[in-house]
């Protein structure tokens, strides 16, 4: 192949890419997807290739798109904006989905607490916020 990766090689950058954004071992990864340690092995070394479903499985779990798991990043990248990201705008969302695309904190997506902490600052509604932030309090206090 000359200069590029094959399809096995991308999808085996990226989970590893994943795998250590996350600090998760291929023993984990085989509960996770449902298969062996040796099949994650596989896929690791660019020896095979995940069925879909699998794939599928991974972007869940790391609440990503199926493309960020079998594109190669660099194109990626090219793709996606590079606009500033408007944390009032932000704030305001209750999207998940938004949030762990958006902002993660060490590689990490940011925890409840985290999230209401930013909201605080800048979202529109703060009395439902302030609550909110509360509730987290308490049910981490009472585990």
């Amino acid at each position: 192949m000359s200069g590029s990766l094959g399809n096995k090689e991308v999808m085996a950058e990226n989970l590893k890419r994943y795998m250590d954004m996350y600090g998760e071992d291929r023993k984990t990864i085989a509960e996770i997807a449902g298969v062996s340690y040796f099949t994650v092995r596989d896929w690791l070394v660019a020896k095979n290739y995940p069925r879909i479903d699998k794939i599928e499985i991974l972007a869940r779990h790391w609440n990503i798109s199926k493309a960020d798991l079998v594109e190669p990043l660099k194109d990626r990248e090219a793709e996606s904006s590079q606009e500033p990201i408007d944390l009032s705008e932000l704030a305001n969302t209750d999207d998940d989905a938004v949030w762990d695309k958006l902002v993660s904190s060490g590689g990490r997506p940011l925890t409840e607490k985290d999230k209401a902490m930013i909201r605080l600052v800048f979202a529109d509604r703060w009395d439902e916020i302030t609550q909110k932030a509360k509730d987290i309090d308490n049910n981490n206090n009472n585990k």
